[in-house]
């Protein structure tokens, strides 16, 4: 009797329980119900799709957004009307070109608030990044500059100006809007204050004298005295007067 209980009580958890051959099989139904669901996640309700995720910095490749985030706090929304001078300019992105602009972009200018964008030269940039934005800038904003029969001077000047001679120029095309002595006039502002030029290169000075400032009304070379445009000789010498009023300050040579 003794026998026979033990043998029926080792017997019941099999016929109470699940076959052993289910049992063993449960593992691999549960695996493939584990991948089931994970291959359905991306279909989840309110799982954001590929489109809709957000790009890394280095894949952005819109003009807008690439502008927008590195350039529109100097140079201003839409090119015009920032800090620093117009982009939105075809006399500038003309005389400059595409070549100065990307360099510019990409390195900076040393001695100046214009900080090097590519990632050599510290910033978050790509190669092509850099020229998304250049190439946007002069497809936008290059077209309409009209210089076609016009004597253009140089973007950047090829010898040191001088200052005395500059006076001279300065109170021809210049006293008129800015003060007989810099200071700023009824039209514009000062050119002479040690703020402002210990802010900006000597490249940044020559631009604004060549290309004005079309979002504020500043005439270019050529028309600040009607029918008489600027030389090059004089553009100089008018940067080279100003950057003489510029205070020293050690380690800011502002050669560029």
């Amino acid at each position: 009797m003794r026998r026979r209980s033990r043998a029926v009580v080792a017997a019941a958890p099999r016929a109470l329980g699940r076959p052993r051959s289910v049992s063993r099989g449960l593992p691999r139904w549960w695996g493939c119900c584990v991948l089931v669901v994970l291959a359905g996640c991306d279909t989840l309700p309110g799982r954001p799709s590929a489109s809709d995720r957000p790009l890394r910095p280095a894949q952005v490749v819109d003009f807008e957004q690439l502008y927008g985030d590195n350039c529109s706090g100097c140079h201003g929304a839409q090119g015009q009307l920032g800090a620093a001078r117009p982009l939105n300019d075809a006399v500038y992105l003309t005389i400059a070109g595409i070549d100065r602009m990307r360099q510019v972009t990409a390195a900076g200018v040393p001695g100046s608030l214009m900080p090097g964008f590519a990632t050599a030269a510290g910033g978050t940039l790509t190669d092509q990044q850099i020229d998304i934005i250049v190439r946007g800038m002069v497809s936008r904003w290059g077209s309409g500059a009209r210089l076609e029969g016009v004597s253009v001077p140089p973007y950047a000047a090829a010898a040191p100006g001088d200052a005395q001679r500059g006076a001279a120029a300065y109170a021809s095309y210049c006293a008129g809007c800015h003060g007989s002595d810099g200071n700023g006039g009824q039209k514009a502002g000062s050119v002479t204050d040690g703020s402002f030029l210990a802010l900006v290169s000597d490249q940044a000075l020559r631009s604004a004298v060549i290309c004005g400032r079309s979002d504020l009304g500043m005439p270019d070379w050529r028309n600040d005295v009607v029918g008489r445009p600027m030389s090059d000789a004089e553009i100089t010498d008018v940067v080279a007067w100003m950057v003489a009023k510029r205070p020293k300050f050690p380690g800011q040579p502002y050669t560029n």
